[in-house]
């Protein structure tokens, strides 16, 4: 008789077991199918609306860097985890450092963020975020640029009516264009901050 809650006890660490591998793989694959192969992003010029005025990389200092991402303001976890890992980012910067970088998302919704729901939604991670709604077309060039990927997913059920998959990783980028790194998707800051002290110096 004892060894039938031992049993049972076996069985639901082996479900959880099995459900955290599936955890794990699934955000493997998601990286995997929304991530384009290094290779193929050449970066370049981003010029844009903003809820700054026009924007263009171009208007940075030569020692300054973009931290660039995709994303878009309806999105549930994602986009506003991007922004805060930016915003954690920032703080363990020196002053020196913070002042030379500038946080950017490109929106991959321009049919619903407008310029002043893209104003709305960068001020609550800091008054040096940038939010940059550009056209179809615009978006469609910087994208393929920078190798973003993204879809529309219908939700007929949501209040929504879609959401967007899309590439998650954040873009180091100097007045150029040039992509100096490119960090992967996470929900801790470690890495952003490791590649910003890489490229900023003391």
């Amino acid at each position: 008789m004892a060894a039938k809650p031992n049993n049972r006890k076996a069985l639901w660490l082996g479900l959880v077991l099995i459900l955290v591998l599936l955890t794990i793989s699934a955000i493997g694959l998601y990286q995997f199918a929304f991530q384009s192969d290094s290779d193929d992003v050449t970066g370049g010029p981003i010029e844009m609306p903003s809820t700054q005025g026009d924007f263009s990389l171009a208007q940075l200092d030569e020692d300054d860097i973009a931290i660039v991402s995709f994303g878009y303001t309806y999105c549930p976890d994602v986009c506003p985890m991007n922004q805060a890992v930016k915003r954690q980012a920032l703080a363990q910067l020196s002053d020196a450092q913070r002042e030379r970088v500038v946080p950017i998302m490109i929106t991959v919704d321009p049919e619903r963020d407008t310029l002043p729901r893209m104003e709305e939604y960068m001020q609550f991670f800091g008054d040096t975020f940038i939010g940059l709604v550009g056209s179809q077309e615009q978006l469609e060039d910087v994208a393929a640029r920078y190798g973003v990927i993204w879809r529309r997913v219908e939700a007929p059920d949501s209040a929504m009516a879609y959401t967007i998959d899309h590439s998650a990783s954040l873009f180091l980028v100097n007045r150029n264009g040039e992509i100096l790194q490119r960090v992967l998707y996470s929900p801790a800051p470690h890495g952003l901050v490791s590649a910003l002290e890489n490229e900023l110096g003391s």
